[in-house]
C-alpha cells in the first residue's frame, strides 16, 4: 500500500487529495486574512477600551497610554489595528455583494479580492494621515 494511501474495503484513497493540489490563490489569502483581521480587531478593542478607561479615570493613566500610542511599536500596533477594521470593513462589503448572488464568477471573485486588499490599504492610509494631521492640531 502506498504511503499516501488508506486501505478500506480493499480500496485504496488519498489521505487528503487537498494536500496534493494546493495552490496559493488571492481569494484564499482574503478569506485567511478576514480571519485574521478578525481577531486582530478583539487585540485592537481592547487597547481601545483600556485607552478610554484612562481617559475617564486618571490623567496619568491616560498620558502612559496615550504615550505608549505613539511609540513606534504603539504606531505599528495601532496602524495594524486600524488596517485590520478597514480589511474587515472591505472584505464585509464583499461578502455582503457576494449574498445578492452576484460575483461568484472566478474572475470576479479574483478582481474583488485584489480590490479588497487595495481598497482597505487606500481607506487605513487616509485614516491614519486623518489622524496624524488632527494629532499635529491639537
Amino acid at each position: 500500500m502506498a504511503d499516501n494511501a488508506v486501505s478500506g474495503a480493499g480500496a485504496t484513497r488519498p489521505l487528503s487529495p487537498h494536500l496534493q493540489i494546493w495552490r496559493f490563490t488571492v481569494t484564499m489569502a482574503a478569506s485567511i486574512t478576514h480571519r485574521g483581521a478578525g481577531v486582530a480587531m478583539y487585540g485592537g478593542a481592547v487597547l481601545l477600551t483600556l485607552w478610554l478607561f484612562a481617559l475617564a479615570t486618571s490623567p496619568s493613566l491616560f498620558a502612559a497610554v496615550s504615550g505608549f500610542a505613539r511609540s513606534p511599536i504603539g504606531v505599528v500596533i495601532v496602524a495594524g489595528f486600524v488596517w485590520s477594521l478597514s480589511f474587515h470593513l472591505m472584505n464585509g462589503l464583499r461578502y455582503l455583494y457576494w449574498d445578492s448572488g452576484r460575483g461568484f464568477k472566478l474572475e470576479t471573485a479574483r478582481m474583488t479580492a485584489w480590490l479588497v486588499y487595495a481598497a482597505s490599504a487606500a481607506l487605513a492610509t487616509g485614516l491614519l494621515w486623518a489622524g496624524y494631521v488632527a494629532a499635529g492640531q491639537s
